[in-house]
């Protein structure tokens, strides 16, 4: 690990995603994971990385002894957390205190009991105790050369319950040489217009550099960190995609958008922030959680346009229903069709598909109309943009595209006598004027189809080799008769270096997968630029 280059030290961009955010449910970060999401954070160039507590725990521990030598950080500080020492003893012989200083971070976050209630009844001591527990453990860290932030843990709650001893603990860490003192709404339950009142009060009341940090579970965890921004604080704490305990943290991306977008802040390096939809979208998969599609700034849907009206204004201005260019946080508008579309929104859709309308009135009255035709069915195109560019193509082409013409298929499912199950499905089809008959078994009616299919179409159309099913969703709609309904599935298929999804739609869910399966190796065939029959 390398020495950073000085930063501009006047603005915090502050992360807490390996503490903070492995507090969600359903995270659990390996050492190896850590690492990876530590470099992806550098990568972003956010200031300060706090990595975890060393000594609470083994990982922790080991993650700090690894990251010294295995990451190279270019752009951020790392950054160890633990608490102040205990009640009634000494920072110099605390074991907590020492195994920060043996973390070997040169920035250190201690988190301090701000609210008297936790004090008397979490810490069980007095409130003078508490606030030398505060100033002992500050200075005995400076006095070993390691930068000190103090979070005044239920800083607000606290503050309403006794403001004077509030900003008393703010005043003991920043006179025992704290940089900054974070006020952390711990229970996540203030607002934004209280944030700004409070963090002016105590900026103004105390002189302290101020951070804040803010839990999302009155949803206003980027909006009350803002709202601290506004009120002078200069130090940040955010998660990534808002991970965090409960609903969440302040959501790194978002307010770092806003700070460089909104408040002309440089808080990233040159050029950083057109890598932010990937960031989120990387530590997501390291996680192993799906990316929030409706993420503001970085979700496939943040610039996704789908009425009619909206997209006849973007094809005169993009900024007319956009507050800003996509690309400048790396991401992209998208045009969705569905039975709302108008010409505007088919005509923009294919220029974002590369096909050619040519202007031409009529062909997109045509695909409008068969698009609300196929929405009233049951079919959804703005989550099928493969199977829209079928439809799309075979009316330009003023006759279906295809690579292959099903004669028939079928499939069966064997119920044994001892509890086992055997799936079989035969395929017939025409390509290339011969016919194929294949038989392939699954683990599944589905996957035994997908499989036939495959042994069909192969050898004829070896770029098949590399398709691969990686997704498949069923919803039963809502019948117009009786007890009847409508199936519909949606497949995601990937050749390995893009993926698309495909729409089906049938009385029965095996009929609806075969649409779906043909429109995947149909577009298949498509990408790798073989020619229609």
């Amino acid at each position: 690990m390398t020495e950073t280059s000085e930063p501009d030290d006047s603005f915090h961009v502050f992360d807490t995603t390996l503490r903070d955010g492995a507090q969600r449910e359903g995270i659990n970060l390996t050492v190896a994971d850590k690492l990876a999401i530590a470099r992806h954070l550098d990568d972003f160039g956010v200031g300060f990385i706090e990595g975890g507590w060393p000594g609470a725990n083994p990982r922790d521990t080991e993650f700090f002894a690894r990251a010294r030598s295995e990451i190279d950080f270019k752009h951020a500080q790392l950054v160890a957390f633990g608490a102040t020492r205990r009640a009634n003893g000494k920072a110099s012989e605390d074991p907590q205190v020492k195994a920060l200083l043996d973390s070997g971070a040169s920035v250190i976050t201690l988190v301090a009991k701000s609210h008297d209630r936790h004090v008397e009844l979490a810490l069980r001591t007095t409130l003078d105790e508490n606030l030398e527990m505060v100033r002992d453990t500050v200075s005995y860290l400076r006095s070993q050369d390691r930068r000190v932030f103090v979070d005044c843990e239920h800083f607000f709650d606290g503050y309403r319950a006794d403001p004077a001893y509030a900003k008393a603990v703010v005043r003991a860490a920043a006179e025992a040489g704290a940089d900054v003192v974070i006020l952390c709404d711990t229970n996540g339950g203030m607002l934004p217009a209280q944030v700004q009142a409070v963090v002016a009060t105590v900026l103004a009341d105390t002189g302290a550099r101020l951070g804040i940090h803010a839990q999302d579970d009155t949803g206003c965890a980027v909006a009350n960190t803002l709202a601290a921004v506004d009120a002078g604080a200069t130090h940040v704490q955010c998660t990534a995609n808002g991970y965090g305990e409960r609903v969440g943290n302040s959501n790194l991306f978002p307010v770092v958008a806003a700070l460089e977008l909104k408040y002309g802040k440089k808080v990233l390096p040159e050029g950083a922030l057109r890598e932010m939809t990937r960031i989120s979208h990387a530590i997501a998969e390291v996680v192993n959680l799906t990316p929030s599609t409706h993420q503001p700034y970085v979700g496939v849907s943040a610039f996704a346009h789908k009425a009619g009206l909206h997209a006849s204004a973007i094809k005169v201005d993009p900024d007319l229903y956009q507050h800003i260019d996509p690309e400048q946080v790396g991401n992209t508008m998208r045009m969705l069709v569905s039975d709302m579309a108008g010409r505007a929104s088919i005509e923009l859709k294919g220029k974002e598909l590369g096909v050619d309308l040519g202007g031409d009135r009529e062909l997109v009255g045509r695909v409008v109309e068969r698009v609300k035709e196929r929405e009233l069915k049951g079919y959804t195109y703005e989550a099928a943009d493969a199977s829209f560019e079928i439809l799309l193509r075979d009316e330009v082409a003023g006759k279906p595209q295809r690579y292959f013409r099903t004669e028939s298929w079928r499939a069966i499912v064997e119920d044994r006598p001892d509890g086992s199950h055997a799936n079989e499905a035969t395929v017939k089809l025409w390509a290339k004027s011969e016919r194929l008959v294949a038989t392939a078994e699954g683990n599944g009616p589905v996957n035994a189809l997908d499989r036939a299919l495959r042994v069909a179409l192969e050898k004829i159309y070896p770029q098949l080799a590399k398709l691969e099913l990686v997704d498949y969703k069923v919803r039963i709609l809502e019948g117009k008769h009786g007890t009847n309904s409508t199936t519909r599935v949606l497949i995601s298929t990937t050749d390995g270096t893009g993926e698309w999804s495909t729409v089906g739609v049938a009385d029965n869910v095996i009929a609806a997968s075969w649409q779906a399966l043909e429109d995947a190796y149909t577009y298949g065939l498509l990408r790798a630029g073989v020619e229609p029959e």
